[in-house]
């Protein structure tokens, strides 16, 4: 294929967000006590905690909330949920959370075989709404940082994806055109449709089978399937 460079989205295709996130909040749960304080269950809190988190994270790409306010205001909410009013626990849950999670090492099934196989033949980067210190240590305690020759952040950057400045300064960081590049990711308005945006070939990495309208470029249900595709 005529490819160069592929961009990979990191939290839920490479970096098994949901795996490393329930775990690292069941240490918290058990840590603060959070059942004795009121929370109806473990299976509650994180309930109620994804339905917060994917609000807020909904508003922050949308520039409609700050990185403060969405860090404290998930943990904040989610309490209030469980029937707890407790700001300061609020802020040791947000302190815990950002501490342990990155360092929480389960990746997508086949990540480390499908890079492997293409770090011989292409240049792999990066890109994340993630914030940048916390991807930066996702990164290095996955084993993942040596694949990539670079990291693109919406924070370093300013804007969010899908907006289509974070995927034209991605290409101009990295020397890359849009016609040698492809983007990988799990969100097919984020990742995919905002890539195709910019004129640059997508891959829609959809283990869930979600239907969609407007195809992408290229589908695959499992990271495996990149071994035949590049």
């Amino acid at each position: 294929m005529r490819y160069k460079h592929v961009f990979f989205d990191l939290d839920h295709t490479l970096w098994d967000f949901e795996k490393n996130s329930q775990e690292t909040l069941g240490e918290l749960f058990q840590l603060h006590q959070l059942e004795g304080l009121g929370a109806p269950s473990l299976g509650a809190f994180l309930k109620f905690y994804k339905q917060h988190n994917d609000l807020l994270w909904d508003l922050y790409r949308k520039g409609e909330v700050v990185k403060s306010d969405l860090r404290i205001q998930r943990f904040t909410k989610t309490l209030q949920s469980c029937g707890i009013e407790n700001r300061t626990l609020a802020e040791a849950l947000d302190h815990d959370y950002v501490s342990s999670s990155p360092k929480k090492g389960h990746l997508v099934s086949n990540a480390l075989k499908v890079l492997d196989h293409l770090k011989e033949k292409y240049s792999l980067h990066i890109i994340t709404n993630g914030f940048s210190e916390i991807q930066k240590i996702k990164l290095e305690t996955s084993g993942l940082s040596g694949y990539f020759d670079q990291l693109i952040t919406s924070d370093g950057v300013g804007v969010q994806k899908p907006h289509p400045r974070i995927f034209s300064q991605a290409l101009y960081s990295t020397g890359a055109k849009r016609s040698n590049s492809v983007m990988i990711g799990d969100h097919i308005e984020v990742d995919v449709y905002g890539a195709m945006g910019v004129g640059m070939d997508a891959i829609f990495y959809n283990p869930k089978g979600l239907r969609i309208e407007k195809k992408p470029t290229h589908e695959i249900s499992d990271l495996e399937e990149l071994l035949s595709l590049l």
